[in-house]
């Protein structure tokens, strides 16, 4: 049996206990994410800045808007962008943001911020103290605790069973990615690319986390299934790939 055919198979068995993902983002073609190692470079912030960028930057964000309406983010992506900035016009979205914040990033703007603007704003922490459990009588707000480390797979079927979360788009940074993948947590991958190399080795990437050092490894290496390669305007290209869970190493 094909190796596809297999992960088709294992795809709809994860389905029944916890909700399909996409992984959406915007990356050069050197697979970087932001446009520099200090949290003050922002691809949101510079690519509008930099001729032969800007020009079909705005795509990105028109097929951001039809992504799923379980949107999931890290704290530090947020805070980066943002998020912890006091704003009066925050309007109120029909997308719940599922935010992983353990440090915490978000402070107690940054918290007002997602509370307003969210249908529901899931907050997943290990820090007993972050700000969201000063708001946590707030009827639109989840707070999932967990006592010492995330337990992504748990986490996920959570999402599902208790929630009734169907599907999440993931719009984490590398070091989340890698670990989503490396657990397979990530059914799809959907990805902007933007013309330009940026290089970098502090910048961060699509995947990052722990590199491979051993061949016992390579099985966490997962091969892609072309679903689609879109050319887009201004040389933009957007590529989707169904994800193949279980990975087969052959020789030594």
């Amino acid at each position: 049996m094909r190796a596809w055919w297999r992960a088709k198979i294992y795809l709809k068995r994860m389905n029944l206990n916890r909700p399909t993902t996409t992984l959406f983002m915007l990356t050069s073609v050197d697979g970087k994410i932001s446009t520099g190692g200090g949290d003050n470079m922002d691809v949101d912030k510079d690519f509008p800045r930099i001729s032969g960028l800007k020009e079909g930057l705005q795509q990105y964000y028109d097929i951001e808007q039809t992504t799923d309406l379980y949107s999931l983010n890290s704290g530090k992506v947020q805070a980066k962008v943002g998020a912890n900035e006091k704003k009066d016009d925050v309007k109120k979205l029909p997308v719940s943001f599922l935010i992983i914040d353990n440090k915490p990033h978000l402070n107690d703007i940054g918290v007002d911020n997602f509370i307003r603007k969210s249908k529901t704003f899931f907050l997943i922490t290990t820090n007993k103290d972050h700000p969201a459990f000063k708001r946590k009588d707030e009827s639109n707000l989840e707070i999932i605790y967990y006592k010492n480390e995330i337990d992504f797979v748990d986490l996920f079927k959570r999402f599902k069973q208790d929630f009734g979360i169907e599907s999440i788009t993931i719009q984490t940074g590398g070091t989340l990615n890698a670990i989503f993948l490396r657990k397979k947590l990530i059914d799809k991958i959907s990805i902007v690319v933007a013309p330009t190399l940026i290089g970098g080795n502090e910048t961060p990437s699509l995947i990052a986390g722990k590199s491979l050092s051993t061949n016992a490894e390579l099985k966490d290496i997962k091969a892609l299934k072309l679903v689609e390669a879109k050319p887009l305007n201004d040389s933009y290209l957007h590529l989707r790939y169904d994800v193949i869970k279980e990975t087969e190493v052959s020789g030594e």
